[in-house]
């Protein structure tokens, strides 16, 4: 049939010559045809000719990583994962706004602008949340085409000090609703989130209106964290954000109207976001998903949430009672 066939036809064939043991030249052609609308090997095709040549070898490299005067103290085990670049530099607010100033005048279609950014995300980890602060009061303007560097930048810091920030300006609400945004679906990727910055989001839960992106990003964060961290559920800051989560669904999770479904919806999927920390909601989940006078889309929500509870917990209630 016309869906099994073969949307593009390619071939490789490359002729290669040593001397010595070692590689001396190699050429290759590569042909791509798009099958789909070809007839008799015609139609649209690339064709790509390559030659590498080995012009020298350095003598010098070839002695220096010659099994006999390799230095074992150059060697150690490690995984096949990209190791942190280490640097004990300490950057000013000078230094990071200079270097702000320099890539709002750099051409976005550049290659070195991408690298002088990915500079700016390395920089702003090195720097404290007073540095930060400052920073932010001098470079928060926009660059051409309304780009502002800060707020791209600071989601990829993960840093304690860079949440801290996004928090505050969350909560100052001189940020666009799409800043927002980023900054709360970025706490999902942090690697290594702290207590500390669990601790300065947790407030982001008890403030009026409170968004989804805010539930969600809190929880995932609050997830990797004891993913990390077994014991995550003696830390007062994982205790906090729990407290507020169990606060929203009551004694069982009864709503009132659409509005209040919605909402509960939303804090149940949190709390199966949460995970690990929130094996001290089971109880309460299991009576929101026992109770018959709930809506049927408030007790599948709350079997939901189990979906990251350890199996260690007693769920036996929720699982006879719901049916």
């Amino acid at each position: 049939s016309q869906s099994e066939q073969q949307i593009l036809s390619s071939n490789l064939e490359c002729v290669q010559r040593f001397e010595d043991g070692i590689l001396a030249e190699a050429e290759c052609t590569e042909s791509n045809l798009l099958a789909l609308f070809s007839e008799k090997g015609r139609g649209a095709k690339t064709q790509t000719q390559s030659l590498l040549k080995l012009i020298q070898v350095q003598a010098e490299t070839l002695y220096k990583w010659g099994p006999t005067n390799l230095d074992s103290k150059d060697l150690y085990v490690t995984n096949m994962l990209y190791e942190k670049e280490q640097t004990e530099k300490q950057f000013t607010v000078e230094e990071v706004t200079e270097l702000v100033q320099k890539l709002c005048l750099a051409s976005s279609v550049r290659l070195e602008t991408a690298d002088l950014f990915m500079t700016l995300v390395f920089e702003l980890r090195h720097l404290s949340l007073e540095a930060l602060r400052a920073l932010w009061q001098r470079s928060s303007f926009k660059c051409r085409d309304n780009w502002q560097l800060l707020i791209d930048a600071l989601p990829s810091c993960a840093t304690e000090a860079c949440v801290l920030l996004m928090k505050e300006i969350i909560s100052s609400g001189e940020a666009e609703e799409d800043t927002v945004e980023s900054f709360l679906w970025s706490f999902s990727f942090i690697p290594e989130p702290t207590s500390g910055m669990i601790e300065s989001l947790a407030p982001l839960l008890q403030s009026p209106g409170t968004s989804q992106s805010s539930f969600l990003g809190v929880t995932a964060l609050v997830h990797r964290f004891c993913s990390a961290h077994k014991s995550c559920g003696d830390v007062p800051a994982v205790q906090s954000v729990m407290r507020r989560l169990r606060e929203f669904l009551g004694g069982n999770c009864t709503v009132r109207d659409a509005a209040g479904l919605s909402q509960m919806r939303l804090v149940l999927k949190a709390i199966g976001n949460a995970g690990l920390a929130a094996a001290s909601l089971a109880p309460v989940l299991s009576v929101c998903a026992s109770l018959r006078s709930n809506p049927t889309e408030i007790r599948l929500a709350a079997v939901q949430a189990f979906r990251r509870i350890p199996c260690s917990v007693s769920v036996s209630v929720c699982c006879q009672q719901v049916t």
